[in-house]
């Protein structure tokens, strides 16, 4: 009965959603700072987040911000190698960090009475790291054996990289994070050094402290230990490639023996969410629950895997966090006895289907409830909340972004979802790609 009555109270609850206290400040170097409070318990967390990512490297180095990130656990000018994780650990708390297309962050959750010691420490690799020639070998070793895990050994990632490679024809979304394994063997220590000089400085970075804080405590502390650390004045702006036209579709087959069951999947080019303007970012929200979300409710699961049993398994997946273009994607895992070729007939006669006819309000009730009970519960997650604002500003939103976006997704009604479908499933902006593990199988 708590659940039910739970359930009708998120059903009926108020478009407002967001309730956090976020407070914004910029310190003199240009340094931005969120600070969002959350009082329940003694935690904090302590994050920063740089303005560059896989998707900002030269080319030719591919893989060098996910190496730098490992690098960054080595030695300072006044922390031995290790010291900082070892001390985080120390103080009862945990640190990590991570490597994206548009970001790098690195994170702290400790006891709010740490929080000086976190600055103290981070900004200290800001701007003091100190690298050995050892340090630039074994942890090259230590990104090529996690490639090897995470890529080499796995057919499905190894397909879906060629295929993010086809569908990005100049964007640097078309190379993988972790890099391409044959540059990834030649990074050294200047491609290093040159990345972290060039990008790594408090006009280039974003201060996230969440949890049990006043903003003006946060403040004083930031001035102390970030604010007397000088800003980049050749600071490059954030240029990127921009995809020419997409004027024909791309198939690619990827045989592999390790392929335990065939798969179909199909990439579209879609909008990202952008600062002001992400009404087509949360319509495509609903459009790939309402065509791939729970197998017993949206439109492939229901008439692929109910009603004619073509396939074992269907998704769409959609997320707008990103800087630039992003993906909104469909897969289909056939079952026993069905072709790659009629699983993907099927697949498009679904889309077909859903682009001709009207939704289904109901559906669209449902939608809405479920989201808005995301976003609630999602206020519970002091650390995602951290990520949620750190991402956005990243990915060039704003506060008013991310605060908005609840209402955003509330707002989307059946026309904005068919207006935005129109537009992103066009066959000449996607990449499709069938997997099996043999040619007799890619059919």
């Amino acid at each position: 009965m708590t659940r039910l009555f739970a359930a009708l109270a998120l059903a009926f609850a108020p478009l407002v959603l967001w309730a956090e206290e976020v407070t914004t400040f910029t310190l003199d170097n240009g340094m931005e700072v969120v600070v969002i409070e959350d009082n329940r318990a003694p935690v904090v967390v302590h994050m920063v987040w740089y303005r560059v990512g896989s998707a900002d490297e030269p080319e030719g180095v591919s893989g060098v911000a996910h190496f730098l990130e490992h690098l960054m656990f080595k030695g300072t000018e006044n922390l031995a190698p290790g010291e900082f994780s070892a001390t985080v650990a120390a103080n009862g708390g945990r640190d990590n960090a991570f490597t994206s297309y548009d970001f790098t962050a690195y994170f702290q959750r400790v006891a709010a009475d740490r929080l000086e010691l976190m600055m103290q420490m981070e900004s200290e690799r800001m701007q003091n790291l100190r690298l050995t020639q050892e340090d630039i070998v074994t942890e090259r070793q230590v990104i090529i054996e996690e490639r090897n895990q995470r890529t080499e050994n796995n057919p499905n990632a190894l397909a879906r990289e060629q295929f993010n490679a086809a569908l990005y024809q100049n964007h640097r979304y078309g190379v993988p994070i972790i890099g391409w394994m044959h540059e990834m063997e030649q990074l050294d220590m200047d491609d290093v050094m040159a990345f972290y000089d060039r990008h790594y400085a408090p006009n280039n970075a974003i201060l996230i402290v969440a949890g049990d804080v006043v903003p003006e405590e946060v403040r004083a502390l930031a001035e102390q230990y970030y604010g007397v650390i000088p800003a980049k004045a050749d600071m490059p702006e954030r240029l990127r490639p921009e995809e020419p036209p997409h004027r024909a579709e791309r198939r690619l087959t990827y045989i592999d023996p390790r392929v335990s069951q065939p798969f179909l999947v199909r990439s579209y080019l879609a909008p990202e969410r952008d600062s002001g303007a992400q009404e087509d970012a949360a319509a495509l929200v609903y459009l790939a629950e309402l065509l791939g979300g729970s197998p017993f409710t949206s439109a492939l699961g229901q008439a692929l895997q109910f009603d004619t049993q073509t396939a074992i398994w269907t998704n769409a997946s959609y997320s707008g966090a990103s800087l630039d273009e992003t993906i909104f994607s469909l897969s289909v895992v056939p079952a026993e006895g069905v072709t790659l070729s009629e699983a993907e007939a099927a697949m498009d006669q679904v889309i077909a289907d859903f682009l001709a006819a009207e939704i289904d309000p109901a559906r669209m009730d449902s939608i809405r409830t479920q989201l808005r009970a995301s976003e609630i519960y999602a206020m519970d997650n002091t650390e995602g909340l951290a990520r949620r604002y750190g991402a956005a500003l990243t990915q060039g939103l704003t506060v008013a972004d991310v605060q908005a976006w609840p209402d955003v997704l509330q707002a989307v009604t059946e026309a904005d979802i068919k207006a935005v479908a129109a537009k992103v499933l066009l066959r000449e902006r996607s990449v499709t790609g069938w997997v099996a593990p043999s040619q007799e199988e890619a059919m």
